[in-house]
């Protein structure tokens, strides 16, 4: 690679920035398809621990442990997250992945307005 040439972000932007302009933070509750995509559950330990929902094949990953974790996701695949209302939690572990790379996305409003727009939840 020349020298002041950028490398190619994971995401293949190419972007010189952290965060990719192109990839949207959010996913509107209701376009939500977990059939579809990876979601990761990210809410908080205390808040994971007293609920007894999640979205369907969703995986608990603790935010607060994010360096542990975040290079075993996968680059090449949308990656959709939410936390209890799509709040401080989901927007700093979205910046966190977007940075790495990682297509990214967090549910606007979170769990709560996933249900609210209709999105169905497994018991734990």
């Amino acid at each position: 690679m020349e020298s002041g040439t950028q490398p190619l972000k994971r995401c293949g932007c190419g972007t010189p920035t952290e965060k990719c302009p192109d990839l949207p933070r959010t996913i509107a509750p209701a376009e939500v398809n977990p059939d579809a995509t990876l979601v990761f559950d990210v809410r908080r330990e205390a808040d994971y621990a007293t609920s007894d929902e999640i979205i369907p094949g969703a995986m608990w990953k603790n935010p607060d442990k994010i360096d542990v974790w975040i290079g075993a996701l996968p680059l090449t695949l949308d990656v959709v997250i939410y936390c209890v209302r799509g709040g401080s939690v989901s927007n700093s572990v979205v910046d966190r992945l977007q940075a790495a790379g990682v297509k990214a996305r967090y549910i606007e409003g979170g769990l709560e307005a996933y249900k609210a727009a209709g999105g169905k939840v497994a018991k734990k």
